[in-house]
């Protein structure tokens, strides 16, 4: 039990970005789009399965939390990737094949305050 005046634990969340366009205007069906963020967040978790955040994040198996986020277009999901490499933040973008499309990414497990600001502009995936 923590001790009075502590801080509370913390809270462990994998973002997904996917592309909002990719079902309001190329006319995607859902399943297929809901599929490419599962096929981006397992691959986020395999590429760093080592990683204590990771580990972390999977020992809570049923409390994992995660946030789906929307980018309007393959040109902003682009630049978030580039952004995210050039900070250093660890992630997948996912690029369905054989159309070689990238569709959406996901980040590793990250403590929510470290990765946040780089995605307030995104809103939630409708």
């Amino acid at each position: 039990m923590a001790a009075s005046g502590s801080t509370a634990p913390r809270r462990l969340v994998q973002y997904v970005v996917v592309r909002s366009d990719l079902v309001h205007t190329l006319s995607w069906p859902l399943g297929a789009v809901i599929t490419q963020a599962c096929h981006a967040a397992t691959a986020a978790i395999h590429l760093n399965y080592d990683d204590p955040d990771t580990q972390e994040y999977l020992a809570e198996l049923d409390s994992m939390h995660k946030v789906v986020l929307q980018a309007p277009d393959q040109a902003s999901l682009s630049s978030l990737s580039e952004t995210l490499k050039e900070k250093g933040v660890a992630h997948k973008l996912w690029i369905e094949q054989p159309e070689n499309v990238p569709t959406c990414l996901a980040l590793k497990p990250y403590p929510k305050d470290s990765v946040h600001p780089l995605l307030r502009k995104f809103k939630l995936f409708k």
